[in-house]
């Protein structure tokens, strides 16, 4: 779009393809924005909770994907519309951000903005309808806090944060075993937490998977599992005691940095250029014996010469290792990473007690695992599978309960989930409308069935029915003064989710609410735009 002026100086707009797109305002704009970020929203709603279904997607490539996390759903989807892009844009944040909950603040966000085009319709203006989000929220987030327990991390089991961590597997795939995979992530961010500052490095837990076996087989290793092979089908498979030396640095004899010519015109100077290059290879396996080294792992490849000589000098060696694999491996084991063969010293070697070559099936597929290192500080999750589809939605499962028990690191306190909180903040936002002066107190009852409108959600995808489910619980929270009833999607016997030990981290929700609402205060403010070119 761009502006020109007529030969009075009256501006005008022109528009590129303009037979093809209309510039819409005011009303229209905001209801085709709020109409594209709905449809967003409709299409996660049916994944929202432990009862929610997954998706099914296929690339351009066709390579498929099946899964019910919502930042992985919104990511695959092809969308051209640039107010839908903002959903996705959302969701990614709280994936960045939190790692769990991208469904439920995409589903909350479409439920803000569909109560907001009744009051559109009755002509509130759409900055005093973002203003009565927000008031709503700042009364929510103190009452979250106030909600909310603080979970103890100095006991031995951690079955705080197990809890958690099996309420976050609990709407996946692999809910048949959350119990073994919510131990497995407790363990390996304890393994690599930093209690002082409160902090976890997610980077020093490698995910890696195979497919084949079962989903009971994952299991947790603390050190590192690198898809490689020895380099020579001859060496030990098992190294035990090992001393490993980490090179950057390809074994192969020096290369001038400039353009050169090698002329030879006889055959003893072929031999001598032999002899040469084989000296060269003898003199840096000679460096690494002599460090005490008896693993060698490198970044780069070797040729066969250099292979056989390694094989001979009884030194077991893994070659194409990557820079990331590398940096994980001296911080498990202890060792410096070396660049030059020069600079190879005892010192600098990494400790492991075992250093083996684990075979999978009979398609000849072999990994190479470091298990038991000097340092704790770098783990793996081995994560098996029927097939690739399974390993890799089994991935995000665990990724999203690593997030959230180090979210539990950093702030110790949790909320109870099954829609309690939103039930909790509904009944409160609602009272503090009666008593709210002004056209916001429109905008903050619109805010409380938005969240109402999450918890029917949730028992929808739980086959409940769902306003009969809201009145039950809203009714129940008033006469027990109970912010622990929630919706029994599991069909448990209890609404109470403290019983139940349903537990949320309360920082992903208060992030919920508050991307939630600033996202459709964004969408509130365009009341101008060219409306997208219609598919010929």
């Amino acid at each position: 779009m761009s502006i020109a002026f007529d030969d009075y100086g009256k501006p005008f707009i022109l528009i590129e393809e303009q037979d093809r797109k209309e510039r819409i305002k005011g009303l229209d704009a905001l209801k085709s924005n709020i109409a594209a970020a709905t449809t967003i929203s409709n299409t996660l709603r049916t994944s929202l909770g432990p009862r929610g279904m997954d998706k099914m997607m296929q690339s351009p490539d066709g390579d498929v994907t099946i899964t019910n996390d919502g930042a992985t759903i919104l990511q695959k989807m092809d969308i051209q519309n640039e107010v839908a892009k903002l959903m996705v844009e959302l969701s990614k944040s709280q994936d960045d951000e939190i790692g769990d909950g991208t469904t439920g603040v995409v589903v909350l966000a479409g439920a803000l903005l569909e109560h907001s085009v009744k009051l559109l319709e009755r002509g509130m203006h759409p900055l005093r309808i973002a203003e009565g989000f927000e008031r709503a929220n700042d009364l929510c987030m103190p009452l979250l806090e106030s909600i909310s327990e603080a979970v103890p991390l100095e006991e031995d089991t951690y079955q705080s944060l197990t809890r958690t961590a099996m309420t976050t597997l609990n709407s996946k795939i692999v809910n048949k075993i959350r119990d073994q995979l919510a131990e497995i992530c407790v363990k390996a961010v304890m393994a690599v937490a930093d209690m002082e500052r409160r902090d976890v490095n997610l980077d020093h837990i490698k995910l890696d998977g195979k497919p084949g076996g079962k989903l009971e087989d994952t299991c947790l290793i603390s050190g590192i599992v690198i898809d490689k092979d020895f380099s020579h089908p001859q060496m030990p498979k098992e190294v035990r005691d090992a001393k490993i030396c980490l090179l950057t640095c390809p074994f192969e004899p020096p290369k001038p940095k400039t353009k050169h010519k090698l002329e030879i015109d006889t055959v003893e100077k072929f031999k001598e250029m032999q002899d040469a290059e084989k000296n060269y290879f003898v003199d840096m396996v000679k460096k690494v014996k002599d460090s005490g080294a008896n693993v060698v792992m490198c970044q780069w490849g070797f040729d066969d010469e250099a292979n056989h000589l390694l094989y001979k000098n009884n030194l077991p060696a893994v070659r194409w290792v990557g820079g990331v694999e590398i940096e994980l491996i001296a911080m498990a084991t202890g060792a410096r990473i070396i660049p030059r063969f020069s600079e190879i010293t005892p010192e600098k070697l990494g400790r492991a007690k075992v250093v083996k070559e684990v075979p999978f099936g009979t398609t000849r597929d072999f990994m190479t695992v470091i298990e038991d290192c000097a340092s704790t500080k770098a783990v793996t999750i081995f994560v098996r599978g029927g097939n690739q589809m399974v390993v890799d939605e089994a991935k995000r499962s665990i990724h999203d309960a690593l997030c959230i028990v180090r979210n539990l690191i950093r702030d110790h306190r949790v909320v109870y989930g099954g829609g309690a909180p939103e039930v909790a903040c509904s009944i409160a936002v609602s009272d503090a409308a009666d008593q709210t002066p002004g056209v916001e107190q429109y905008a903050m009852r619109a805010f409380a069935q938005a969240l109402d409108s999450y918890v029917i959600a949730l028992a929808e995808n739980s086959g409940l029915s769902p306003l009969e489910t809201l009145g039950q619980v809203k009714s129940a929270q008033v006469k027990e003064k109970n912010p622990h009833m929630g919706v029994d999607c599991m069909g448990v016997g209890t609404n109470d989710m403290k019983v139940q030990n349903v537990y949320e981290s309360l920082k992903s929700k208060q992030q919920q609410m508050t991307h939630a609402t600033q996202m459709v205060k964004m969408i509130l403010k365009i009341d101008d735009m060219i409306k997208p070119t219609d598919y010929e």
